[in-house]
């Protein structure tokens, strides 16, 4: 029988599903780490009831609705007490919050509800090392008495093709001055102009200079002016090369409740367990399951698929951002002597400054496609570099900035500069070469106007979460804003959530602890999961890329399908069992799965509609105006990566 995912546009699709196990350890060494962590055109109105959405998809035929099936509680039964941090035993802790990524939204949620108690940060790798960290343009926000929240929304819902929420719009053009002011006030410097007010950029899809910056390096800065506020609070716990391998969950009536997560301790390859009465979720995204990718290589979508199998609403998964200037290496003058793990980003803000879009043949092409050219939306950046690449054969276009200054060029874009520089070439004198390249999930964990989701005790904020901001194409530098705003609008409903739940310390036996194979059970397998991630990456590139069609949509689905099942019998043929965790192989899990859920969703759209272009459906279609939602549902037989690694405890309790 195959597992069935429940998608609110479409019928019930084929999608793997069912429970994946892992092990838990303890924390050993440097890599954990106690520190003072202070960790004019009409808007479309989806309304909210609840969770976000709930009733824009109402014209879905209820019989594909997917219901959960539980196990009765008594409603006297106390999973939790009041703990601080503690530790269980070896291999378990407990944390009154549990902060799942350490980027700009992990972080500043965790430096507010440590206020209230004991949190746990727990990070991939290095706690920079994270999409924050590598985020060039800025923070949009008006800060300028020229410029209107209203403005701000309207960019924001044209930009997305009319597919944003509009109360997440709201919320987040309007509290999102205030956030970054906060972010100042913290330490974060921005530039500033000679008038000695903050130095506005704009960018893309924007009407107004409205982005703050610093330099071409804004999202390293704002890490580190977060990370030194952690490193001073000693409620905050960071916890590096942790990696999160599948929620705690249980269900109480229909209720799923989050009580922590499993995670592997790659440099002591031990499980640890934690033990929370509140998770948020800020993975990032999920960016390698594409080989052009501007994501560091901790984006393997590690937070979407755990939610996913822990039963959580997905929603528009088929928008994946595709940012249209990464640097082409073919195009340098001294190339890369290695493959880069990831692609170096040109920033938005340089077409925002001026710079002009050529083809080889130094012909600007942009107002052909619209007339905003290179100001247009990312979308429509994209589709246009894609179309002038395979209409003139081409590996790459030009970017134009050197005829602006160049003092300034070096001063707005030191970064990029010093790059390209290492290549031979200057900017302030020749075009850069550029590539479209994966860059941001549009979609990912559905979440309410406070970050929650339909798993209680889980919220989600960042670029893992799917708030309804961002609609169908993400505007330019509304990611961070986005980020520190749903970040802060989840600490009260966390700490109301904390406040009423009390920690039972023997919560920790619910499930079957994880196992960390032998050392000669992975070396036969790695790789093979290597071969298969190079292809499920060539696979995504050629058939769900920037132009799509049903054909080659359906395509990717029997080659992604075909090439996760010959991966699964042969990682079980060389002694791999399904309660095992290993970060390559979980990270390939992973990609699996969010791979399907992209395909799924497109497969499911049947119009073209910002990032989500297909020939077969070429036009806007109003009556599809609605997002898509992904229902989970329970699963008999699925493929291991839309299994949690531990069956989902299910708690009969007696009266006392």
């Amino acid at each position: 029988m195959q597992s069935r995912t429940c998608i609110a546009m479409a019928t019930c699709i084929p999608a793997g599903s069912g429970t994946l196990q892992f092990t838990v350890t303890n924390c050993k060494g440097n890599s954990c780490r106690k520190t003072a962590l202070v960790s004019d055109a009409p808007i479309a109105r989806f309304l909210r009831k609840d969770l976000s959405w709930s009733k824009a998809v109402s014209k879905v035929p209820q019989t594909h609705r997917c219901a959960f099936s539980a196990a009765s509680l008594r409603k006297n039964h106390k999973l939790f007490k009041v703990i601080s941090s503690c530790k269980v035993d070896g291999h378990t802790r407990c944390f009154d919050f549990s902060v799942i990524g350490s980027g700009i939204a992990g972080l500043r949620y965790a430096l507010e509800v440590a206020k209230y108690g004991s949190v746990a940060v727990i990070t991939k790798a290095e706690s920079h090392e994270c999409n924050t960290n590598y985020a060039q343009g800025g923070i949009s926000a008006v800060l300028c008495p020229s410029d209107s929240v209203e403005s701000h929304m309207k960019d924001t819902v044209v930009a997305g093709a009319y597919l944003c929420d509009e109360e997440s719009v709201r919320v987040v053009c309007t509290e999102g001055p205030e956030r970054v002011k906060e972010l100042i006030a913290m330490g974060a410097s921005f530039d500033h102009g000679e008038d000695g007010n903050l130095h506005l950029m704009r960018e893309g899809g924007h009407s107004h200079h409205r982005i703050v910056h610093a330099a071409d390096m804004t999202g390293k800065e704002i890490e580190r002016a977060l990370l030194e506020a952690v490193i001073n609070n000693p409620n905050i716990s960071v916890f590096e090369h942790h990696f999160a391998i599948d929620l705690l969950t249980c269900q109480d009536g229909s209720d799923i409740i989050c009580l922590g997560v499993d995670t592997l301790n790659t440099k002591t390859l031990e499980v640890i367990r934690f033990l929370s009465k509140v998770t948020l979720l800020a993975s990032g995204g999920a960016g390698h399951i594409y080989p052009k990718t501007t994501n560091p290589l901790v984006a393997t979508g590690d937070g979407i698929a755990m939610a996913h199998r822990a039963q959580a609403v997905i929603s528009n998964m088929e928008f994946v951002q595709f940012h249209p200037t990464a640097l082409a290496d073919e195009g340098l003058p001294i190339k890369p002597t290695k493959l880069r793990e990831k692609a170096f980003l040109i920033s938005e803000a340089v077409r925002g400054d001026g710079g002009i879009l050529y083809n080889i043949g130094m012909e600007r092409f942009m107002p052909m496609y619209d007339e905003r050219a290179e100001l247009a939306p990312r979308d429509v950046v994209a589709r246009s570099i894609d179309d002038q690449l395979k209409k003139r054969g081409e590996k790459y276009v030009l970017l134009d900035i050197s005829h602006k200054p160049k003092e300034e060029i070096l001063s707005h874009f030191p970064n990029i500069s010093a790059t390209c520089l290492q290549h031979g070439l200057d900017i302030t004198r020749h075009p850069i070469p550029v590539v479209p390249a994966a860059h941001y999930m549009c979609g990912g964990v559905q979440a309410g106007l406070q970050g929650e989701t339909n798993v209680k005790a889980l919220y989600v904020a960042g670029e893992v979460a799917c708030t309804g901001l961002h609609g169908a194409n993400r505007l330019a530098s509304n990611s961070l804003l986005e980020a520190l705003v749903f970040a802060r609008r989840a600490v009260q409903p966390s700490v109301d959530c904390m406040k009423s739940s009390n920690l039972d310390l023997t919560a920790s036996n619910l499930w079957p602890r994880p196992t960390v194979p032998l050392s000669n059970v992975t070396d036969k397998i790695l790789s093979m999961t290597k071969e298969s991630r190079a292809e499920l990456q060539t696979i995504m590139w050629n058939y769900v890329g920037i132009v799509r069609s049903t054909m080659r949509l359906e395509t990717a689905k029997q080659k992604i399908g075909n090439l996760e099942a010959k991966w699964e019998e042969c990682l079980f043929q060389h002694g791999w069992k399904p309660t095992m965790a290993g970060l390559e192989i979980c990270e390939m899990r992973n990609l699996f799965c969010c791979a399907k859920l992209v395909i799924n969703s497109a497969l499911s759209r049947h119009e073209s509609r910002g990032l989500h272009y297909t020939v077969d459906f070429p036009h806007l279609e109003e009556s599809k105006r609605l997002p898509t939602i992904i229902f989970p549902s329970s699963t008999v037989n699925s493929t291991w990566s839309s299994r949690q690694l531990h069956k989902q405890h299910q708690i009969v309790s007696q009266h006392i």
